[in-house]
């Protein structure tokens, strides 16, 4: 994806596209809406240290690249459960 088709709230580093100056990342955020069904609102409410303007370009971007972002979500949800340690797996059963 090249930076010219980024929202102005949007920046690339590395890569990872991330909301501003700030720790999150397009992903983070599109995550939390489609695994959680987080509205925008919510959103905001969770990370209130976000503007509106980013939260939305975050979800539109999310929008725009939804099948390149789901499966690296899915990617990541298990290589997370993976990780974690096999006393704090749910039982089968």
């Amino acid at each position: 994806m090249s930076s010219a088709t980024l929202s102005p709230h949007l920046t690339v580093a590395g890569d990872a596209i991330h909301i501003g100056a700030t720790r999150y990342t397009v992903l983070h955020l599109a995550t939390e809406h489609y695994h959680h069904g987080w509205t925008g609102e919510e959103l905001l409410r969770q990370h209130p240290d976000l503007r509106p303007e980013e939260v939305y370009a975050a979800l539109a971007d999310f929008d725009d690249h939804f099948e390149e972002l789901v499966p690296a979500m899915q990617e990541s949800a298990v290589r997370a459960e993976a990780a974690r340690p096999l006393r704090s797996r749910p039982m089968n059963g």
